[in-house]
């Protein structure tokens, strides 16, 4: 991730688990996009392995296919459709193959879908994997099926997700869903909807699983994680109805890291993503106190500029993102952060880039994730704002702004050479199989020559000697 200075969607990733001896149908599932929709395709593999469907990772073996998708960004949108028309012959020597988009995309779009693309039989939105065993009868009959229904409880707490792909080290663990966060680019909380938290009871019990099956890092995961609150479940919005011992008892991020950390005292744990105007001196003090806590934050602030945070709604200006950064490093000096930055929004001056490059040059981020800006039907931006810088402007400031971040990167990662750093050993480095892949408590990627005895998963002692822009060259200690 560290060297991906690019202005790019995640492309479709597709999964598969241990079959089932007694399922006989065949499921192809692809996610694209965010850790939440990889989380979420978790979610809907174990729905449907119930209902008797095992993976594969080849489409034409396939009884269903399954398009987890992103509405983030127009090229994600693009992105979708041009994979959905690679299945359109498919679709003909297989007239019994069903074809479905989930997600945020599905959410968007819902009943136009199934007009716009012809070879879809089914539209789910994120709140309505449950009623995927239902839709799936529906299209055995011959007709679409369509549930894009939003809920202020739904979590799937109770649903164990099935582990797909992955290394068997690192592992997503989802503590919130939704966001009443209405940035005025984002189409998120309209395809997401409310924002709800899960029971951090069974947040403790899925950690506790993962680490008795092998796992040694996990990430709790969110839109906005540093808003959990968990009174007894529904809408965060609702918390002001809630009685008086429910408020006196009710559960934040920091309580719930804190008691994560407690439960799973050897595994490593991470946390994204994070909104600064929910941010709290208290999450600070938790990952100072716990070792197993990493010391690394991704903190999106979007523009430096007062300005575009305020058309942007973002709910927190320069001072402030920049006083809890300063309030970070205090209590944790070793801490590391990264950004997303949406470059040319609405009205952007030449002055505004030039604060937005001022601050990442005050915060000295590791690394970061830039991005243009799309408009997204149906959001504020697009209903009452003008997208009204050049395109070729848009990309001469995207390019300004990458090429920073990669001297920031380059600097960040010059500072952790001539020191040792604890790794988790995560896979095998791409560019040689002699070689160990992993990553620092800052989220620093970290390769170093595989000696005897060391095996996946394990925690090495790493004396770093040499960098690239996004990444560390060790050798064990």
């Amino acid at each position: 991730m560290q060297e991906k200075y690019i202005d790019e969607t995640k492309q479709g990733e597709a999964f598969a688990i241990a079959e089932k001896p007694q399922n006989s149908k065949k499921l192809f599932l692809e996610s694209y996009g965010c850790q939440m929709n990889f989380s979420d395709s978790e979610i809907v593999a174990s729905i449907l392995n119930e209902q008797g469907y095992n993976t594969t990772l080849l489409p034409e073996e396939a009884d269903l296919i399954l398009l987890n998708t992103c509405s983030i960004r127009e090229k994600a949108e693009q992105t979708v459709r041009m994979r959905l028309s690679q299945f359109k012959n498919l679709k003909k020597e297989k007239p019994n193959l069903t074809v479905g988009v989930l997600g945020c995309m599905a959410e968007r779009l819902k009943t136009k879908f199934l007009e716009e693309e012809q070879l879809v039989d089914l539209v789910v939105g994120p709140d309505a994997y449950r009623d995927l065993p239902n839709l799936l009868k529906e299209t055995e009959g011959g007709r679409d099926a369509i549930n894009v229904i939003l809920s202020k409880e739904e979590t799937y707490a109770d649903i164990s997700p099935v582990r797909l792909g992955g290394n068997g080290v690192t592992a997503f663990v989802t503590i919130t869903r939704g966001c009443d966060n209405m940035c005025t680019f984002c189409v998120v909380p309209f395809t997401r909807g409310r924002e709800r938290s899960r029971d951090p009871h069974s947040i403790i019990e899925e950690c506790k699983e993962l680490w008795n099956n092998g796992y040694k890092e996990i990430t709790l995961l969110g839109q906005n994680v540093d808003s959990y609150l968990w009174f007894g479940g529904g809408a965060k919005k609702d918390f002001k109805k809630a009685t008086e011992i429910q408020q006196l008892t009710a559960i934040n991020f920091a309580q719930l890291m804190e008691m994560v950390a407690i439960a799973v005292p050897k595994m490593r744990i991470r946390f994204s993503t994070s909104n600064p105007h929910d941010m709290s001196t208290e999450v600070f003090i938790v990952m100072a106190k716990y070792d197993n806590i990493c010391k690394y934050v991704h903190l999106p602030v979007q523009s430096g500029s007062d300005r575009m945070l305020d058309k942007m709604n973002r709910q927190h200006t320069r001072a402030e993102y920049l006083a809890l950064i300063n309030k970070a490093k205090e209590l944790i000096p070793e801490v590391s952060f990264s950004q997303d930055m949406i470059i040319g929004f609405c009205g952007e001056t030449e002055e505004d880039h030039q604060m937005t490059l001022s601050l990442m040059r005050e915060v000295e981020y590791d690394y970061g994730y830039m991005f243009s800006y799309s408009e997204r039907p149906g959001t504020p931006a697009e209903k009452k704002m003008e997208d009204d810088i050049p395109a070729d402007v848009k990309q001469r400031r995207l390019a300004e702004v990458i090429a920073l971040q990669g001297e920031l990167s380059r600097k960040r990662m010059q500072g952790y050479v001539g020191r040792t750093h604890e790794v988790l050993i995560e896979g095998t480095s791409r560019k040689n199989e002699n070689q160990w892949k992993g990553r620092n408590s800052q989220n620093a990627v970290c390769v170093f020559d595989k000696l005897e005895g060391q095996k996946l998963g394990d925690l090495v002692t790493v004396f770093v000697y040499g960098n690239t822009q996004g990444t560390l060259l060790g050798e064990t200690v």
